[in-house]
């Protein structure tokens, strides 16, 4: 008789959980959860917030495990070995990954951020045009990152020969804390970077905006972040991924929507993650100069990868077709009666 009211006592209270778990569409599968990668700046600023309110957490229903990293291409090995099922990338890391793994590995499923970057010089750099960078030395946050490639760009097309290839103009790779310090005691002229720092370099720096990079892209808009995932995880968890893109617009919609609580949000979870907040200048400042969007700006992506092999980091135009899968996006959008992005063609 024990025996028996035991196994009913068990039956019942394994009934009870499953209702529980159908009325409320959140119980997770057993040891399963969401691997989402990003870094811990304001151009992952959906990825940021999303994982200081859970609100991606909520919509698919089962954990999330996030992790920061520091560079592109450390998120992309990641990828590589499984370690991740998605992550927030800037464009270059993303084409890199997708060539190197011949299209096998990941696809882009959404866009993130647009603008943020510029050229910021030193008031006393003696710089007042194009024509003023003759023996100057301009930082750059990584050799081959997504500023460099801009940055080698645009100074190739005002005449300048850099000082590795025998030219007069020096381009120096610096992370953004090592930028903000040599920029401080004079040791360089300027630094092409991204936000917050572009803001940093002019609060804290002292410095001035000689360039906002969104003034060589038609309409301002150009990608700096967007989301990529596994192709596999793609392919055998649509519904999941569908949630978690109603997620990523929704938490868009809110950062646009209330920019003043956006930024306290994030500089409490900036400062969690990184053990120091912004001040509240550098980081009202940096958000003014962002767009953030679902939308991947595709023609941006294909000017990068152009861009690449112009200054000789790829050895020809490279071939992207089938980096972009919008499927789910565009089904949300839809869904939501927002117009749909522009698909992922040259």
């Amino acid at each position: 008789m024990r025996v028996r009211l035991g196994q009913a006592l068990r039956v019942t209270v394994t009934l009870v959980c499953l209702f529980v778990c159908l009325g409320r569409n959140t119980c997770a599968e057993p040891g399963r959860e969401l691997r989402i990668g990003h870094f811990p700046n304001l151009t992952h600023a959906q990825a940021v917030y999303a994982r200081a309110t859970g609100h991606f957490q909520r919509a698919v229903g089962i954990p999330i495990q996030w992790t920061s990293f520091n560079a592109g291409p450390s998120a992309i090995e990641a990828l590589f070995s499984d370690a991740l099922d998605m992550a927030f990338v800037g464009p270059n890391p993303a084409i890199n990954g997708y060539l190197k793994s011949k299209g096998t590995k990941f696809v882009i499923i959404a866009g993130a951020a647009s603008g943020g970057a510029g050229l910021v010089l030193r008031k006393d750099a003696g710089i007042q045009t194009e024509k003023d960078f003759g023996d100057k030395i301009i930082a750059t946050p990584q050799l081959g990152n997504t500023q460099d490639v801009a940055a080698r760009i645009w100074f190739a097309k005002n005449g300048y020969r850099l000082a590795e290839k025998g030219g007069c103009l020096a381009l120096v790779p610096l992370s953004n804390p090592d930028q903000l310090t040599m920029f401080r005691k004079r040791q360089i002229h300027g630094a092409w970077t991204v936000e917050p720092w572009v803001s940093r370099l002019e609060i804290e720096g002292g410095g001035v905006l000689f360039l906002d990079e969104k003034t060589l892209w038609p309409d301002g808009q150009y990608v700096t972040t967007h989301l990529v995932i596994n192709k596999q995880f793609l392919a055998t968890n649509r519904e999941l991924v569908k949630k978690l893109m109603r997620a990523h617009v929704e938490v868009t919609q809110k950062i646009k929507a209330d920019p003043a609580a956006a930024v306290k949000t994030l500089n409490a979870e900036l400062k969690k993650e990184t053990g120091k907040a912004l001040a509240e200048p550098v980081i009202t400042r940096a958000m003014a100069r962002m767009e953030f969007t679902w939308d991947p700006i595709a023609s941006s992506l294909f000017k990068c990868a152009e861009a690449g092999r112009q200054v000789g980091f790829l050895r020809k135009t490279p071939d992207l077709t089938g980096i972009y899968e919008l499927g789910v996006l565009q089904e949300v959008l839809q869904e939501k009666g927002l117009p749909p992005v522009k698909e992922g063609t040259r």
